[in-house]
């Protein structure tokens, strides 16, 4: 009987509400889903199918296609140098294409020339891919960035051509027709469809992830660095600085938070940091409102009275007794903050105040394709409406989930 108590007695308030939320399975849901989007937005351009920069490679001749669309693109070789970039350099800036994606119904060669039939559409009526104008590319330029100042000689069954780092090459027809097979006539198919101008939906919206969390830890650290530091101070010290901070609190509790967004973006610009650190100031209030509730209610324990009379100073009593006490209800608003944050920044995104374009924010996505909600192509505004929807509820879910495994009356 006595090693079943001491056992009992061995777990720690923490492992308790850590085995509470595990047993909530919203809560465990919203943790996989959250945990998944990590996981993409870390990887972002190594798993995105367009791995261009902003993701933002259009094709136009493929606008507006519907999801499942697979289409013959050739890839023309652009006359330029085009950095390659490593692995982190990718990850992190995503990989500028070194090639003109062309669209084709289909192909043939005749002598060092590729005659390939564009892509124009589809019937409506039979569904059926339309002739478009027929390309004729030489196939060095198809496979090399060239010189501009040399032209390719055609002789016999070879090409002599000089590329744009000034070697001079030869091969035969033979071996380009070949290699232009294996290397640049490939199938793409576009899982979500594309939007109007011809990008991948799937590239756009997988990148959105990265834009979305981003703007909720950045706004996060924000609102609990200044509602931490000015709710601890008011509650703690008391008097005229409690009076000073609770009506610098009501002051911008009484803004509307749009309008105090709109005010610091139009005041400070309308660049991808400025848009993280107005959602950040305006959502620190939540924070100070409860840390300086509980700093109240703390500051009157024995235990911080002890550490009072011993002499300790204002610092590293917050610092080292009471704010590491308060860290569950400082979670929960966290959590909710989160939310919070990533529906601001798609707010501003689609009324046009906050990630500009090209961008892939999910409310840059929303306000570039919501007129097709009803004309046709629902799936273009329903797809980033619904990765927000999904985000900001795995993140309510966090929320209410700490909040129960938090609470003091649960049992195990």
């Amino acid at each position: 009987m006595t090693s079943f108590i001491n056992k009992k007695s061995a777990v720690t308030p923490n492992q308790k509400a850590l085995r509470r939320l595990l047993k909530n399975k919203a809560a465990v849901v919203g943790c996989l889903v959250i945990g998944i989007a990590i996981i993409v937005a870390i990887l972002g351009y190594t798993i995105a199918p367009d791995d261009s920069p902003q993701v933002n490679e259009q094709i136009s001749a493929v606008a507006l296609a519907d999801p499942g669309f697979t289409t013959t693109l050739l890839k023309i070789r652009k006359n330029a140098n085009v950095e390659k970039r490593g692995f982190f350099k990718k990850l992190a800036f995503g990989q500028p294409n070194s090639y003109q994606l062309v669209p084709i119904n289909r192909y043939s060669f005749r002598n060092d020339s590729i005659l390939a039939v564009r892509y124009a559409g589809e019937n409506p009526t039979t569904n059926k891919a339309v002739d478009g104008q027929t390309l004729g590319v030489p196939l060095t330029e198809v496979l090399y960035a060239l010189s501009y100042d040399e032209k390719s000689i055609f002789n016999n069954d070879e090409v002599i051509f000089t590329r744009l780092s000034g070697e001079e090459s030869k091969e035969k027809i033979a071996v380009l027709q070949q290699l232009v097979k294996e290397k640049n006539i490939v199938q793409k198919r576009f899982i979500l469809g594309t939007d109007k101008y011809g990008r991948d939906m799937l590239s756009r919206l997988l990148l959105g992830v990265r834009i979305s969390l981003l703007t909720g830890l950045i706004a996060v650290i924000i609102s609990l660095t200044i509602g931490i530091l000015l709710g601890a101070m008011a509650g703690y010290l008391g008097g005229k600085v409690d009076d000073l901070i609770m009506l610098l609190i009501n002051t911008v509790w009484s803004i509307p938070t749009l309008l105090l967004v709109f005010a610091i973006v139009l005041a400070l610009g309308r660049g991808v940091g400025i848009i993280f650190l107005a959602v950040g100031l305006t959502m620190w209030v939540d924070v100070a409102r409860i840390v300086r509730g509980q700093v109240l209610a703390y500051r009157k324990v024995q235990f911080v009275e002890a550490v009072q009379v011993m002499g300790f100073s204002t610092s590293r009593i917050l610092l080292k007794h009471i704010i590491p006490n308060i860290l569950g209800p400082i979670m929960v608003i966290a959590a909710a903050n989160f939310a919070t944050a990533i529906l601001i920044e798609a707010g501003l995104s689609y009324l046009g105040f906050g990630i500009q374009p090209p961008s892939p924010s999910w409310g840059t996505m929303l306000n570039e394709n919501y007129g097709y909600a009803i004309g046709g192509k629902p799936f273009l505004a329903l797809v980033p409406a619904l990765a927000i929807m999904i985000m900001v509820l795995a993140f309510n879910l966090i929320g209410n989930g700490l909040r129960d495994a938090l609470d003091v009356n649960q049992q195990i």
